[in-house]
């Protein structure tokens, strides 16, 4: 199964490039290394577009020096070789290659590490919003054999599935015998970010049964060929496999569909990050920063299978688990693809928010909603005293009005609904961190 989504597009503008990149006499333009999730594709995808952008000719990729790495070529019209290296082992090796300087710009399918900030801070803060970019929102799918009848599992099944515990089908409900688990290598961004959201959140190791995998389409493959197989993957990467719906806390179960990890509350969605040094001063690597954010990056990222981070106004069903006033709501307007979140422990919002804020304002102003059409929603986690949940969830959606305001839009309404409708458990800090959102709605 390899789900994709057309999208409107709305995305940042690119503003036209007003003069060629500068082309180094020697060596490579660009080096990327980092996320094999970015890597293996969209990422060679994105600077092929650059290229093409810059007018250069006969783009094409070759084999790098080793596995999982390829050089992107083309000329210039004075006949100039450029290539841009991409080598894609994992998203720690792109944060090593930037301290080691093998590397201009780095690709990571997980935030940077506390640990790799305070190594890297020779090179400038790289968690300040021109740093750290969000390229794309990709969603971890568990995959089954398609002819096992498990439709869903919870995020504690799926720790005790991959730590070893539960080690039949027959002791979830299901048919088979042993369980196969599949995994991807340390090194992946994948694997770093099941161990974050499944594994560590319950202090469980992987199975060292587990047979592991550098390759995203390899271990898809193998699950796909064997009835007693499960595996974790990047949604592009489901193939031949089958997803299950998945359930976190007291979540809604969810299959990793676009609507729902395009706002994130898809319980194993996931950022997909460019780390920018500020120090930097490679006119390439924030050329195609700033290539991947606009409207032919973003869709780009969807014609490679990941969510792009482009405004779509969508329907949603009431359900009698709603409150009755989000039913209404629900009756009454349509909610937009983007959820904004805010920095750990704080009211101002994260990176992404502040980028997506553009995007959100230029779709309000192109779809003529500027006065009194767009509701705020509030969310948050669980206290308590729910009465402080309520009002912080609405001081969130405060948050974002103020700057919505600025550039114009007038809000019709501001509600909180606290911590009814959790998207996450309340039981660790990346799923608090899922629930304090404000959705953002429009008439």
């Amino acid at each position: 199964m390899r789900l994709r989504v057309l999208f409107l597009c709305f995305a940042i503008s690119l503003p036209t490039v007003a003069a060629p990149l500068p082309v180094p006499d020697q060596g490579p333009a660009l080096r990327i290394q980092g996320s094999n999730t970015i890597g293996a594709a969209v990422g060679p995808a994105l600077v092929k577009g650059l290229m093409e952008h810059q007018g250069l000719q006969g783009v094409h990729s070759e084999s790098g020096d080793g596995a999982n790495e390829q050089r992107v070529v083309g000329k210039t019209r004075q006949g100039k070789t450029v290539t841009i290296e991409v080598a894609a082992h994992g998203s720690s090796t792109g944060f090593a290659a930037l301290k080691n300087n093998r590397a201009d710009l780095a690709a990571a399918s997980r935030p940077i590490k506390d640990s790799e900030l305070v190594d890297l801070e020779s090179l400038g803060d790289l968690k300040s919003p021109e740093a750290e970019q969000v390229i794309a929102i990709d969603g971890l799918a568990i995959i089954l054999n398609p002819r096992n009848p498990l439709n869903t599992l919870n995020t504690e099944q799926l720790a005790q599935i991959f730590n070893g515990e539960v080690s039949t089908w027959e002791a979830l409900g299901g048919i088979g015998g042993a369980i196969h688990v599949y995994a991807r290598d340390d090194q992946s961004g994948t694997y770093d970010t099941f161990k974050e959201l499944v594994l560590s959140r319950r202090g469980k190791p992987l199975a060292g049964t587990a047979q592991r995998f550098e390759s995203s389409e390899a271990l898809s493959d193998a699950v796909s060929h064997d009835p007693q197989g499960i595996g974790f993957i990047g949604l592009p990467y489901v193939r031949q496999a089958k997803a299950v719906a998945i359930v976190d806390g007291d979540s809604q179960p969810m299959l990793p569909l676009t609507s729902l990890i395009a706002t994130e509350d898809y319980p194993l969605s996931r950022r997909l990050f460019f780390y920018l040094p500020p120090s930097s001063r490679n006119p390439w690597a924030k050329a195609l920063v700033d290539f991947t954010q606009g409207s032919k990056g973003q869709a780009i990222v969807a014609a490679n299978g990941f969510i792009a981070q482009q405004v779509q106004a969508i329907g949603v069903a009431p359900r009698p688990s709603m409150p009755d006033d989000y039913q209404a709501l629900a009756r009454d307007a349509q909610r937009l693809t983007v959820n904004f979140r805010f920095e750990e422990g704080s009211a101002s919002l994260d990176n992404k928010a502040r980028q997506d804020l553009q995007r959100v304002v230029a779709y309000i102003r192109s779809h003529g909603k500027l006065d009194k059409q767009v509701t705020l929603v509030g969310f948050g986690d669980a206290k308590n005293d729910p009465q402080r949940a309520a009002l912080l969830s609405k001081l969130r959606a405060m948050a974002v009005r103020r700057e919505l305001v600025k550039s114009g839009v007038v809000p019709r309404d501001i509600r909180g609904f606290g911590a009814q409708m959790p998207v996450a458990a309340n039981t660790a800090d990346e799923g608090r961190i899922k629930n304090r959102r404000v959705e953002v709605w429009v008439y």
